[in-house]
């Protein structure tokens, strides 16, 4: 049975591996390019023609641009420097149709200087929504008044079946991309994910590319969305511009996709928008830390979940495990697992939190059957001389958790009476869930000495760490995620302050250093 399982684990870990050197060396195809080596069929930069150029930002309610008719022109940067970076910030008048639940798209046009977009037949140009749609953030009231932060004049207006429906946001952010290197492709060779973005003219018997535009649709981000109402006549919009290289330009090309591949199979703007968050304002170095601490944070949760249920399979009774602790985990899990579920918290923590309720709840059925099945059987089983350490230890462990109790309680209980008083819920059950919460945090340091380094939680303690800076989640949660290494550490101390006494006499009167000192037996 062991040979069986640790192979499988074996196995297990095995497949991670190949699976991180599959992905660095598609990583590594992804950012090197191998440019042009002769002069055949060679792609050249226009902009190594050193070209005057303008850069010009247009609003309009259509999503195709037939003429320079019904357009707004909202920026217009004479004299573009690809070089130079920037960030301006502008009003932008809403149309009616966009204020009444519609779309607005910009235009961005980059074309030679003094010359109209259209006009131009050198123009390269991309669109991009400056709206999205989603349900909006239920408001969050005081429960005792009825008061909140902001009134939303709209809202108050609709019947409450209409505030569960998608309405328009605005994105106030649009960020600009032009790829500044002087790159020669390989006509025969050209990257696909690059070569939807370009453009190309022959310029006597040479091949040219036009300046590659970019938008970094990863910037948008879900907490700066703004709902539209219909009294919005004007919103800023920052437009920002930075060059980009060819391969940090291919893997946000790809990163974007990802996204979009995710929203086509169901996932939602704000599930989408937690992998935004790995990638925005970073760099490649911590994108590559951030694959390795999530996908060892995914092998290690995977491992101890697989260990978890292998040892309760193995279970017959519950000698030397309370069931009292059973049920407490359980209960925690379950609450955590809500509590996370009402945040709206990311995927990438919510789906682990699920599995481990689920497994908490299995574990639970199971031993109350073997409770009830071994007492019916053997009563004296419960109560005999073998369960006298065991009973001790459990008194040991009731004391130390009446003292903290002392603590413990006083605090969730004026913890969430002075929530209810001065922070704003979206509901009566969300005070409910974060008292619980709460509570489950701080009484968690009492369970969870005896298992810090079972199911492989040594390790998985550390990962947590990174993870919990990496992904978005409640603060209470990610501050939980700490409670483990505050143990470790204090089980670092004790070893150093209790060091082992090597000469204390075991059981078979023998100690560490007369073993080590003994003359080995001659016949």
């Amino acid at each position: 049975m062991w040979s069986g399982r640790s192979s499988f684990t074996s196995l297990v870990v095995g497949v991670f591996v190949v699976y991180v050197v599959h992905t660095c060396w598609v990583m590594y195809g992804i950012v090197y390019t191998r440019p042009c080596s002769g002069d055949a069929n060679c792609i050249q930069p226009y902009l190594a023609r050193r070209p005057k150029l303008q850069l010009s930002v247009y609003t309009t309610t259509r999503s195709h641009l037939g003429a320079e008719n019904n357009i707004d022109l909202v920026l217009n940067v004479e004299d573009f420097d690809v070089e130079s970076k920037f960030e301006r910030t502008v009003n932008v008048s809403v149309p009616k149709k966009t204020r009444n639940n519609g779309t607005l798209y910009a235009y961005i046009f980059l074309h030679h200087a003094g010359v109209l977009p259209w006009h131009d037949g050198k123009q390269v140009h991309l669109v991009s929504p400056l709206t999205t749609y989603m349900v909006p953030k239920p408001e969050e009231i005081n429960l005792l008044t009825g008061e909140s932060d902001t009134q939303q004049i709209e809202a108050e207006k609709k019947p409450t079946s209409a505030l569960d429906e998608p309405v328009s946001h605005w994105r106030p952010r649009l960020a600009l991309n032009v790829m500044a290197d002087n790159f020669v492709f390989d006509g025969s060779s050209l990257p696909a994910d690059v070569h939807r973005y370009m453009k190309m003219i022959q310029l006597g018997k040479t091949v040219h590319y036009l300046p590659i535009l970019f938008i970094d649709q990863l910037s948008n981000r879900v907490k700066d969305l703004m709902v539209i109402n219909r009294s919005t006549t004007e919103l800023p919009l920052t437009v920002s511009y930075d060059k980009v290289s060819l391969g940090r330009l291919r893997f946000w090309i790809h990163m974007q996709d990802a996204v979009y591949s995710l929203q086509q199979f169901g996932f939602s703007e704000k599930d989408a928008d937690e992998v935004k968050g790995i990638f925005v304002d970073t760099n490649l170095y911590f994108l590559a830390l951030t694959f390795f601490v999530a996908a060892f944070h995914l092998l290690f949760d995977f491992l101890a979940f697989k260990n978890d249920i292998s040892f309760w399979k193995k279970k017959k009774s519950m000698i030397g495990m309370s069931t009292k602790a059973v049920l407490w985990r359980c209960f925690s899990t379950v609450v955590i697992f809500l509590f996370l579920l009402d945040e709206q918290t990311s995927l990438l923590v919510l789906v682990p939190a699920g599995v481990g309720a689920a497994i908490e709840l299995w574990k639970v059925k199971k031993a109350l059957k073997m409770t009830i099945f071994w007492r019916g059987l053997m009563p004296e089983f419960q109560f005999g001389t073998y369960s006298e350490s065991e009973r001790k230890t459990e008194e040991y462990d009731t004391q130390a958790m009446k003292y903290l109790s002392y603590l413990l309680y006083p605090l969730c209980v004026g913890g969430a009476v002075y929530s209810l008083l001065n922070i704003k819920y979206k509901s009566w059950y969300s005070w409910l869930i974060n008292s619980f919460v709460n509570g489950v945090y701080a009484f968690g340091f009492l369970f969870m000495l005896p298992q810090l380094f079972v199911n492989y939680k040594a390790f998985n303690t550390f990962i947590d760490d990174v993870f919990a800076f990496i992904i978005t989640m409640p603060t209470s949660h990610r501050l939980a995620c700490f409670r483990d290494d505050v143990v470790f550490l204090v089980y670092l101390y004790q070893r150093w302050l209790y060091p082992v006494d090597k000469r204390r006499v075991n059981e078979f009167g023998e100690s560490y250093e007369e073993k080590a000192t003994r003359a080995p037996h001659t016949d």
